[in-house]
């Protein structure tokens, strides 16, 4: 049995936790940690190539060679003060009730027998849990009677109260209302929260109204004033609602470099980032649109038909058509028609998978990372990290529509991104909640 004191817990992690965060070895306190051989050498397999998983195997298969010695497979390797031990399990074969049970000999067996194993030793001196991102891997230890776990480290603690970025404000004075509409087309926050109870977050965005009239406010936390949100086009695209006019202020403000933008398919959310990017180019040396590659049935892109051009137009086409939208709003003879070809020759407006643009040099750049629901929060920290000297970052993606199988509502990085940076002065969020496609589009997407 692994050494520990009887008030620590023994966690034994699956593959696809270490693939989720690669740092998880130093996120379960006083507790230790049990990594199966079986583990380490589905690890070996994903360590080749250039997607995030393949990053986030190398950067674990670093971290555990970082703690040498003999004693990793032997008792154990102390992680630091204050936390547990990490040790790697030989398992002689599939344990004898493993193997009635399940007759075939894989990996996700071979860690079931492991935490059998380890459980039977322990026996009622400590707990054993088995820490999986498959939902069938715990309900097979829950099976054989071993305690199974989802991890939750990274996860949002209510979805229902995420944020959203904006707030109405009902009854509100015809005169406070009128003075936003004369210069400096400002009032001080407090003047409109004396009244009202307003939560005055960081660049959130206010609709005050009453009966008669209304107006489109942001709060800017700096100055403490609450200052009038104007309805201006990008690149040809008038934004259709408030919530829309709240997404083009926060993109188009060199001051916000952090900008998320979530919402239901037919929202605007990639047409707006995307329209708002060309219109502030000249802010920024290269704009880049990126997103994951996040395969059908979590199959590897090598299965489908073709050369790497081709395997990766489905995925990418969304962006291509969104573009295209943008464009159309100008004749072939217009300037600003041919200027979004010639930015694209140039490669000023670089449209590519995630992957690829990773390892590019992040100075004065608006990065577009499309779809973000289907990274996890270690590879969202890993973008935002990267960011370089005038750099503007805009995330965007559908927290409902997950592709990622070991993803949810509540783990993913962008509700992680959201809940953490909510408060940032540096940072502001818009949620999209009203669909601008056609009504038969908006009817599908709420019923089906």
């Amino acid at each position: 049995m692994m050494p520990g004191h009887s008030s620590s817990k023994a966690f034994i992690l699956d593959t696809n936790v270490i693939l989720h965060d690669p740092s998880c070895i130093h996120q379960f306190h006083e507790n230790d940690i049990v990594i199966p051989l079986a583990v380490i050498e589905e690890i070996d397999h994903f360590k080749r190539g250039s997607q995030v998983i393949n990053l986030n195997a190398r950067e674990f298969a670093r971290t555990l060679d970082s703690i040498t010695g003999n004693s990793i497979f032997n008792g154990g390797v102390p992680l630091g003060p204050g936390k547990g031990k990490v040790q790697v399990a030989i398992a002689k074969g599939l344990s004898e009730e493993i193997r009635v049970i399940f007759s075939e000999d894989s990996a996700d067996h071979r860690i079931l027998s492991v935490a059998y194993d380890l459980q039977k030793a322990a026996g009622k001196s400590r707990s054993v849990v088995l820490v999986s991102k498959d939902v069938n891997m715990r309900m097979k230890a829950k099976a054989l009677g071993i305690r199974a776990e989802d991890y939750t480290t990274d996860r949002v603690h209510s979805i229902e109260a995420l944020y959203s970025g904006k707030q109405i404000v009902e009854d509100v004075d015809d005169g406070v209302i009128s003075a936003f509409y004369q210069a400096p087309f400002e009032l001080p926050a407090e003047t409109i929260s004396r009244k009202h109870r307003l939560e005055l977050i960081p660049n959130k965005y206010f609709i005050l109204r009453n009966p008669n009239r209304s107006v489109l406010a942001c709060y800017d936390s700096t100055t403490g004033m609450m200052r009038k949100v104007e309805k201006i086009q990008a690149s040809g695209i008038r934004p259709r609602n408030a919530e829309q006019i709240f997404a083009v202020d926060a993109l188009t403000r060199s001051s916000i470099p952090l900008v998320t933008i979530t919402g239901k398919a037919g929202t605007g959310k990639t047409l707006l980032a995307l329209a708002s990017a060309i219109a502030v180019r000249r802010d920024y040396r290269q704009i880049f649109v990126a997103r994951p590659l996040v395969p059908l049935s979590n199959k590897d892109m090598g299965y489908l038909p073709g050369d790497i051009e081709s395997k990766l137009a489905p995925y990418m086409q969304p962006i291509w058509d969104n573009l295209k939208i943008i464009q159309n709003q100008f004749s072939e003879d217009d300037k600003q028609y041919q200027q979004i070809d010639q930015m694209i020759r140039e490669d000023k407006l670089v449209i590519e998978p995630l992957s690829y643009i990773r390892g590019r040099s992040l100075q004065k750049i608006f990065f577009i990372v499309d779809e973000a629901q289907n990274l996890t929060p270690h590879e969202i920290k890993t973008i935002i990290t990267r960011a370089g000297d005038a750099v503007k970052i805009v995330i965007t993606g559908d927290i409902y529509q997950i592709d990622h199988p070991y993803l949810d509502a509540e783990s993913n990085g962008l509700s992680y991104l959201i809940d953490h940076f909510k408060g940032q002065s540096l940072y502001s969020h818009i949620n999209l909640e009203k669909g601008e496609r056609s009504e038969l589009a908006e009817l599908a997407s709420n019923i089906l």
